[in-house]
């Protein structure tokens, strides 16, 4: 009974220890707990395969029950929480690093070994020994942590509101694998008895249990909530690579298919967001609508396909001119919008850059290509995005009346005075 108290007692401090560094990992660094869950790693294999204590159902190794059990499930939790790219680390360092062990013990072995003023020597053979235990174990271990995320994810389709049964699950059924695989390598080296397999199996089911109850507790209690998605799992790297994927694919909902713009619905959010922004901190905020002239003559000469290659070569040539604070969208077919943080001449000096830079692209020269542009900036007329578009539209309109391919800007009245202001306020 003391003995299931106390691996009990030291699978309570593991977990502890591990999720409170964890859960400080903004604060101290993620390298904390990855080397925290690495430093272990030796001691797991070494009582793995000579520390073992009696229980009713038969002889248990705390480093295989508690300690590796606990490992995989931290794996899983820096998996669930932060990203494939970042639960990889340390799987390979583990595996890399032991391989890397092995390769000096074998040089080591080449030393002539002086004795020690009492007449020891270093036991080389329990190196040996351990080594080769470790290579195995964290091969595991690699394999391990592939199959317990895939199904993880696989349960997902499932279980997705039943937390608990979805993370026991899948931890048990890896520690059912591993106990397999890691005592049959203890037999045939260790010469391990079949009662260490039975009673380790039982062990690291108490410890899913354990783990699993306390992973969804802190949790819960801990750790802020995420919406999850259904993951697919054709592919084990698709799987693994998911949330950057994932990331890649909402940022790209926000954009047009064509250009790889920020799209209308784009322009519409974040414009309003910026236009309050500017309005609330005094900062410059200016809007450009640019339109490719006579762009319908171009469809209908040279085919659409080519007008396509001509929006993407416009988009470019906006992304290229706007700095990283810029904000470039596609708005409608052939016209775009930048939504820049600069005040309104430095603004109308960006439209005369992108006007120039498009008639002397090499990738539109065999148009003839230009474009019009209207500006307008924020002021005490213009607090929503609706009034800063409609006169930047004005504007549009008025370029392309008065013969196409130039910029309008024509600051006046508050417009002006606020551009003053900002340009001034900068300036100090």
């Amino acid at each position: 009974m003391l003995n299931s108290f106390l691996l009990l007692a030291e699978a309570v401090v593991h977990f502890s220890v591990m999720v409170t560094l964890f859960r400080f990992r903004r604060l101290i660094g993620l390298g904390v707990f990855v080397c925290a869950l690495g430093v272990m790693h030796f001691l797991e294999t070494y009582l793995a395969s000579v520390f073992y204590v009696a229980l009713p159902f038969g002889m248990v190794s705390p480093g295989s029950a508690v300690l590796f059990s606990g490992k995989l499930v931290m794996l899983l939790l820096l998996y669930m929480k932060e990203d494939a790219a970042t639960v990889r680390q340390p799987i390979y360092g583990l595996l890399l690093g032991n391989a890397l062990m092995i390769g000096l013990v074998l040089l080591l072995r080449l030393h002539t070994i002086a004795a020690l003023p009492d007449g020891r020597l270093p036991d080389i053979g329990f190196i040996d020994q351990m080594g080769w235990l470790m290579v195995w174990g964290t091969t595991l271990l690699f394999v391990d942590a592939i199959l317990i995320i895939l199904l993880y994810e696989k349960l997902g389709r499932y279980l997705r509101k039943a937390p608990f049964a979805r993370i026991l699950i899948s931890v048990a059924c890896v520690l059912t694998f591993d106990q397999a695989g890691f005592f049959t390598a203890l037999h045939f080296v260790a010469g391990a008895p079949m009662a260490v397999f039975f009673g380790g199996w039982f062990a690291k089911m108490a410890a899913a249990v354990t783990f699993s109850t306390m992973l969804v507790a802190y949790l819960k209690w801990f750790e802020e909530r995420q919406v999850t998605a259904p993951r697919g799992l054709t592919d084990i790297f698709d799987t693994l690579t998911y949330r950057e994927r994932y990331e890649a694919l909402v940022e790209h909902v926000g954009r047009d298919g064509l250009t790889g713009l920020l799209h209308r619905g784009r322009f519409d959010a974040d414009g309003e967001a910026a236009v309050q922004t500017s309005l609330r901190t005094a900062r410059p905020l200016s809007l450009l609508i640019i339109d490719v002239d006579h762009f319908k003559s171009i469809n209908d000469r040279f085919g659409h396909a080519e007008g396509d290659k001509v929006l993407k070569a416009v988009a470019a040539l906006l992304g290229e001119a706007a700095s990283a604070e810029d904000q470039v969208f596609r708005i409608g077919g052939e016209e775009f919008a930048i939504l820049s943080s600069r005040p309104h001449s430095v603004a109308r000096l960006l439209g005369e850059s992108i006007r120039h830079a498009v008639k002397g692209s090499a990738a539109t020269s065999r148009f003839e290509l230009t474009v019009s542009a209207g500006v307008s900036s924020v002021s005490e007329t213009t607090r929503c995005l609706a009034d800063l578009f409609a006169l930047a539209d004005q504007r549009l309109y008025k370029a392309k009346s008065t013969g196409r391919d130039r910029v309008v800007g024509e600051p006046g009245g508050h417009e002006a005075d606020t551009a003053a202001a900002w340009t001034k306020s900068a300036q100090i």
